[in-house]
């Protein structure tokens, strides 16, 4: 008797009869699930901050000592929902932590006591910077390979410019209308809008729509980093303990985690830092804007270079510029080095942003990505959570920000001569 091949899964409509490629439907929804996840973000909770310990009458230290304990905590939800993405898909875990981020929000919305509060926070930096942010980042490399370098660089440009747009806008409805309006429009939003989004668009592979597959990338030769997408691309994806046993991880993690721990420091105590060096406020206001346009300009930069350079000498020059950009920072004296020490940092962050972005699913593979990533992401949370704390202690112990500069460019220069000295594992392309 014959045997009857199985019949070939139809791709969905949407996904077939598109004139483009399906993955950059999955782009969009990836970008603006990391934008709503501005209220678990120290940057969406500055927002409420100020009208928020007068609403409750909470003190800095107090509200600081929340927000660390808060971002501890919710960073273990990285690895946890990283497996669970691996397991059930993106689409799956992307509407359900939108659905309950909403509810989380919605229901800080209406607290009035510190024990609530203290809840809320620790349950939005769970669901939002740490799970919503993982599912966001287990998106895009599902569906790309060849053209993930240049995928993930304008992943990245999307969500700069949501964030760009969400920031006034929800800092407007707070001045005009109080923090509790504008966390139930954010609760909301998620709810009836993100949450539908990702059901209705999110996809886990081209494989699960019967699409074709991204082209296996193309080697990269030349330097120290190594060849990556060589004659082992089709092995199977790296779990998450064989990634762990790999010098790569700890070089890309590390270094990502540097960047977070100086970025959120910095931009938590940025006018301080400043004031300290004799600037005013409107100096610190337009290193803001000087700082996120550079970025933008070295998202694009890094994605180019990604796909032609070793991405262990493209971290090595991240991390140069990051180094060269804190022990300059101490000297700063006139406009002109500020804004070039800005331009430097800028160009830094959107090196490492294209990069975390970009490694995990090219050297490791796409099987086990949530779980990796999200052990990745747990690095960077972390750091970013210990970042205002050790400058502070640092100011508090010596009087000046000068200090815990120096000693982190240090380190920061030492991890870039490890990435320098990195010789890249094989890249794992196979499917899912």
């Amino acid at each position: 008797m014959t045997a009857v091949a199985p019949p070939i899964p139809k791709p969905p409509a949407i996904a077939g009869r598109l004139p483009f490629y399906y993955g950059w439907v999955n782009l969009l929804v990836a970008a603006l699930a990391m934008v709503a996840t501005l209220p678990g973000r120290t940057q969406g909770l500055g927002l409420i901050t100020e009208p928020l310990l007068a609403d409750l009458g909470l003190d800095r230290i107090a509200f600081a000592r929340i927000n660390l304990w808060a971002t501890l905590i919710g960073a273990a939800a990285c690895i946890g929902f990283g497996r669970l993405i691996d397991r059930l898909g993106a689409r799956i875990v992307l509407t359900a932590l939108a659905i309950g981020l909403g509810g989380v929000v919605l229901g800080m919305g209406r607290v009035t006591s510190v024990a609530w509060l203290a809840v809320a926070v620790t349950l939005t930096r769970a669901l939002g910077q740490s799970a919503l942010s993982v599912a966001s980042l287990s998106i895009v490399p599902q569906w790309f390979t060849r053209r993930l370098p240049t995928a993930m660089a304008l992943y990245t440009v999307a969500l700069s410019i949501g964030f760009m747009a969400a920031f006034p806008l929800v800092g407007e409805v707070v001045v005009r209308q109080g923090w509790r309006v504008a966390w139930n429009g954010i609760g909301w939003a998620l709810l009836l809008g993100m949450a539908p989004i990702a059901w209705l668009f999110v996809r886990r592979s081209p494989e699960s729509c019967g699409l074709e597959a991204d082209v296996v990338p193309r080697p990269v030769r030349g330097g120290t980093g190594g060849a990556e997408g060589s004659p082992d691309s089709d092995a199977p994806s790296a779990t998450l303990s064989e990634a762990l046993r790999t010098p790569a991880f700890w070089v890309f993690g590390i270094g990502s985690a540097l960047y977070g721990l100086v970025a959120s420091g910095i931009g938590l105590f940025n006018e301080s830092i400043l004031a300290e060096r004799g600037f005013d406020a409107s100096a610190y206001h337009l290193t803001l804007v000087v700082t996120a346009m550079s970025a933008l300009a070295g998202n694009f930069l890094g994605g180019w270079l990604a796909g032609r350079w070793p991405l262990g000498r493209l971290m090595a020059v991240a991390l140069a510029l990051l180094a060269t950009g804190l022990v300059t920072l101490p000297h700063l004296r006139t406009m002109a080095g500020l804004m070039a020490q800005a331009v430097v940092m800028g160009l830094a962050g959107g090196f490492v942003t294209v990069l975390f972005f970009t490694v995990w699913a090219r050297v490791y593979g796409r099987e086990h990505l949530g779980l990796i990533q999200g052990a990745a992401q747990t690095l960077t949370v972390t750091a970013s959570a210990v970042g205002p704390l050790l400058l502070a202690q640092v100011v508090a112990t010596t009087g000046s920000y000068a200090t815990a500069f120096r000693v982190l460019a240090v380190v920061v220069a030492a991890v870039a001569t490890w990435a320098v000295l990195l010789r890249m594992p094989p890249a794992r392309t196979a499917s899912t």
